[in-house]
């Protein structure tokens, strides 16, 4: 069953995301427009002025997608974009081991459900999902694990890349090779994926994807077009020359002439203002990537070094989307709270480089439940909404909730209240009158406190109850987290196989401003 909560009843998103959800007048500066289906119209105008090369896009796309078996309609979706009435939707991540974070999937999801929904009411337009690998991430301790059942279940350590690399100055993660996964799949194999068809079938994926390839990059990209390519997504990577080629304006301008900073500093200052703002801009923003290295640029660049030798040139954080939109003719970016913020740092830079700023789209947050764990909901007489509140208040919830009578002393509170409104009344001398609201002040608290007795006395004797309502809580939100923010997909799967993904693809629409719970 598909069920919907409105994000501000989770109590996990930032007042930025509710605020871009609610369209806050005050976001109206650093977006383009608001992420309805009617403002796309809009963005295709724009995104239509705005010149792609898109000979050397698809040029780029077929021979990095040469070595994967393609879908028909990835297939056709990649010579699409040789249209100028085609458009892309985009989203991208970190290469996770067996793709990390349940999130990983829901953004891809979100992408390719828009571009199905855009098709629909833009006929006479083709709208292209795209996955943008984060190839040229260099953070190994983000992705080398993922976590099952509540817990981390497994780490890939890549001995040799460990000791001859600290963790700060590690190479492009999508050019790593995969030395040391052998381990981690039989790991998988032995311990985890079982002898059950979806489980085989999850080793066979896993096996091809990570033990037939040389490197990370290619590794996720057979495993994403295994996953999703049925629906028509492309997979793109950008740590390529001849897409760095378009991007050598750009570099010039931040390594040379630092022609960023100023910019996005203001414009970061005045989102700080009433928000946080998630990325740090840097006087030069890019790094120099080397076959083992991708280091921050320090020292002198030459204009002949960026021209002869772009592809060594890595964007951070906050020009990477600027390097996106000069190479795809895109007209949204899907991401999750943290990437939509960054992003509106950046409108500001897309103005002074005369660039269409794409509508930025909130990806779906999604809560899985089982049936035993709905059946414990309902044994509480929880709503589905009260599983967003803390393990103590959920407790104290159902004490009171059995106990009502004989624990809560709210009628209590009431009467004393209108005893001492009475005398108060009764009394002109204000330093009384304060003197009695202390004393009532005192009254109140000694309940308060009176109260929590009784309800500790009862969890007392029902342990069973209140356990299970704690495991219920850690189930859910492992870590204190989100479930889609820590658990790995490989557990649902094991349950439901391809229908897993199938059945996420059919509840999530990222235009729909509410959490979604998916129960059994």
């Amino acid at each position: 069953m598909n069920h919907k909560i409105p994000y501000q009843n989770t109590k996990h998103f930032s007042k930025l995301v509710l605020d871009y959800l609610n369209q806050d007048k005050k976001l109206t500066s650093f977006v383009n427009h608001f992420p309805t289906l009617d403002n796309f119209e809009k963005q295709i105008k724009e995104k239509s002025t705005h010149e792609i090369n898109r000979e050397t896009l698809v040029s780029v796309l077929e021979k990095q997608n040469a070595i994967i078996s393609l879908s028909d309609i990835s297939k056709s979706n990649i010579q699409l974009l040789k249209d100028n009435h085609t458009f892309t939707i985009t989203t991208g991540h970190q290469l996770c081991l067996f793709t990390g974070p349940l999130y990983f999937l829901y953004k891809i999801i979100s992408t390719i459900n828009l571009s199905e929904k855009l098709k629909e009411k833009y006929p006479n337009n083709n709208f292209i999902p795209i996955f943008w690998m984060a190839t040229e991430d260099h953070d190994f301790q983000e992705i080398n694990h993922i976590n099952l059942y509540g817990k981390k279940v497994l780490e890939w350590e890549q001995i040799r890349y460990r000791i001859t690399h600290s963790q700060h100055n590690r190479g492009a993660m999508g050019r790593m090779s995969l030395n040391g996964i052998e381990r981690v799949i039989n790991v998988v194999a032995r311990s985890i994926l079982g002898e059950s068809d979806h489980g085989q079938r999850l080793l066979n994926l896993f096996e091809k994807a990570y033990l037939k390839n040389q490197n990370l990059a290619d590794a996720t990209r057979y495993l994403v077009n295994e996953l999703f390519g049925k629906y028509g997504l492309v997979i793109i990577d950008g740590d390529n020359k001849q897409l760095k080629k378009q991007f050598i304006p750009y570099i010039k301008k931040d390594v040379l002439e630092q022609g960023f900073v100023k910019t996005i500093q203001e414009s970061s200052k005045k989102l700080a203002s009433s928000y946080s703002a998630q990325a740090f801009v840097r006087d030069v923003n890019f790094f120099k990537l080397s076959e083992e290295k991708r280091e921050l640029i320090k020292g002198d660049i030459t204009e002949r070094e960026i021209e002869e030798n772009s592809e060594r040139f890595s964007p951070n954080v906050l020009l990477r989307p600027l390097y996106q939109e000069c190479v795809l003719p895109n007209i949204a970016t899907i991401g999750g709270g943290a990437e939509i913020a960054y992003w509106m740092q950046l409108k500001s830079a897309f103005q002074q480089e005369k660039m269409p700023f794409p509508l930025l789209v909130l990806r779906n947050s999604v809560m899985l439940i089982s049936d035993k764990q709905m059946q414990i909901i309902r044994a509480f007489n929880f709503e589905l909404f009260d599983i967003f509140k803390d393990e103590h208040a959920l407790q104290k919830q159902y004490i009171i909730g059995r106990k009502l009578s004989e624990i809560d002393l709210t009628n209590e509170k009431e009467d004393i209240k209108r005893i001492y409104s009475m005398i108060s009344n009764k009394i002109s001398d204000s330093g009384l009158r304060d003197n009695i609201k202390a004393q009532l002040k005192k009254q109140l608290n000694a309940l308060d406190t009176l109260e929590l007795k009784l309800i500790r006395l009862e969890k007392q004797k029902d342990k069973y109850a209140v356990n299970q309502i704690s495991r219920l809580k850690k189930q859910l939100f492992p870590d204190n987290s989100l479930q889609e923010r820590y658990e790995n997909f490989i557990q649902f799967y094991l349950k439901d196989g391809n229908n897993f993904i199938e059945r996420l693809k059919q509840n999530l629409n990222p235009l729909d401003p509410n959490f979604v719970i998916l129960s059994d």
